[in-house]
């Protein structure tokens, strides 16, 4: 199982807290117009390992090839299911990525609540890349910034994440089987 979301890594930065001595002030680079790129990951829980792409935009194109890195990265013979979380962004839903999931029966998307982000353990990750690359950053040109991006992903983590024991509740794993085999009749039987 993973975690999948989408980040946009903007020239402006974000603006963020940041300690500096009583009666100064942090200067922020706004180098112009902004630019954007964005980033595709996706979180397993067991290693806290981030499996990532990168495109120009957030598209379905973006959602389908992060979806092939995640199958490619699992063999079929110990993985006869891949379980990719995510939440209700349109280019999960989009006509595309259905089609992508017909023709590789071993992946399924489950969906989190809507408006429940802090349901996700990748947005601790993103958290993180944040704080390192693109808030307050200093750069005046995106492929700088991009690459500073997979240069924190290369470099940090795992990323670990620990469920909540509510996970481990009889009542929640009964419940998350029943949805489970509602979803995939012939894969219960």
């Amino acid at each position: 199982m993973v975690f999948a979301d989408e980040l946009d890594i903007a020239l402006l930065p974000n603006v963020g807290y940041a300690w500096m001595p009583k009666g100064t002030q942090l200067e922020v680079m706004t180098p112009g117009q902004n630019e954007k790129h964005s980033l595709a990951s996706a979180l397993d829980l067991a290693t806290g390992t981030l499996l990532h792409c990168l495109g120009p935009r957030k598209t379905n194109a973006l959602s389908r090839d992060l979806l092939t890195g995640i199958e490619a990265r699992d063999p079929a013979e110990p993985y006869t299911r891949l379980s990719v979380v995510v939440d209700h962004y349109p280019i999960q839903k989009a006509k595309p990525v259905a089609e992508w999931l017909v023709t590789h029966p071993r992946v399924t998307l489950l969906w989190l609540p809507t408006s429940c982000s802090r349901a996700n353990p990748i947005e601790r990750a993103f958290g993180d890349v944040h704080d390192g690359c693109t808030r307050d950053h200093q750069r005046k040109r995106l492929p700088d910034l991009v690459t500073d991006v997979e240069d924190h992903l290369h470099w940090n983590g795992p990323w670990k994440y620990q469920l909540s024991e509510l996970y481990d509740k009889p009542a929640v794993t009964a419940a998350v089987e029943r949805i489970a085999a509602d979803e995939h009749p012939k894969a219960a039987a």
